[in-house]
C-alpha cells in the first residue's frame, strides 16, 4: 500500500496563496486543513486532506 502524499507547510501555503499567519489563524479557529507533526518536529499536510479542505470551501466562495 502506498503512502500518503505529504506536503511541507510552505508548499501547502504555495498552493493555496495564503501566508503563515493566516493559515495558523485559520487554525486556531479549527477552520484548516490539519496539520501532521512528523517525530522529527517537521510539520506536514496529507495531500488528501488538503484536496478535501480545498473542495470545501470552493463551494462556499
Amino acid at each position: 500500500m502506498a503512502r500518503p502524499q505529504m506536503l511541507k507547510l510552505p508548499e501547502a501555503l504555495e498552493e493555496i496563496n495564503m501566508s503563515r499567519a493566516a493559515f495558523y489563524r485559520m487554525r486556531a479557529r479549527g477552520q484548516a486543513p490539519r496539520l501532521v507533526k512528523l517525530p522529527n518536529g517537521h510539520l506536514r499536510i496529507r495531500r488528501s486532506d488538503l484536496d478535501a479542505w480545498l473542495n470545501s470551501h470552493a463551494a462556499t466562495y
